[in-house]
């Protein structure tokens, strides 16, 4: 049962006592960041970025019903995977969408934008993607995350196509 919750809790990021979704978003942002920074190819760094959606989900969805067990509260606020997923998600299209890899300062600008894009939509939660939380157990704790990913990723892509269009 420790070993779900410390998943949930992406290896204890989630346990830290100000703002863990912040701290369980950190790993996507940061990984996106060097991936593309120390010129990994688009494919390698969306393969990677997928990995992590993947990877987020997954515990999302099977770990957290052993923090929603312990705390008895139906989002816990220790459970970050589901930050990690939907962080991750902001950045996959990113190289999916470019004709040639990011570099230097362009790599850490799309991570920082990305990174607070994301932080925006997960906390304000606008329209539909507060509705996503109405799913039953991990489901519900992970698809507003999602939604969030994916309209940081809007923005993601906005800033990015600016950004290397010149």
């Amino acid at each position: 049962m420790y070993w779900r919750r410390l998943i949930a809790a992406c290896l204890g990021l989630g346990w830290m006592p100000v703002a863990p979704g912040t701290w369980g978003s950190l790993p996507p942002a940061i990984a996106f960041g060097l991936l593309t920074y120390c010129g990994v190819s688009n494919f390698a760094a969306a393969i990677a970025t997928a990995a992590m959606v993947v990877a987020g989900c997954v515990a999302c969805v099977c770990c957290s019903p052993a923090s929603i067990a312990a705390t008895g509260r139906q989002d816990p606020g220790e459970v970050v995977m589901d930050e990690f997923a939907g962080q991750a998600l902001a950045f996959l299209a990113v190289p999916l969408l470019l004709a040639r890899n990011l570099c230097g300062w362009e790599s850490l600008a799309i991570a920082a934008i990305g990174f607070f894009a994301f932080r925006v939509f997960d906390i304000l939660k606008p329209g539909p993607i507060r509705k996503l939380e109405r799913f039953p157990a991990g489901w519900g704790i992970l698809a507003d995350d999602l939604g969030a990913g994916a309209a940081a990723a809007v923005c993601v892509c906005v800033a990015t196509a600016l950004m290397v269009r010149g």
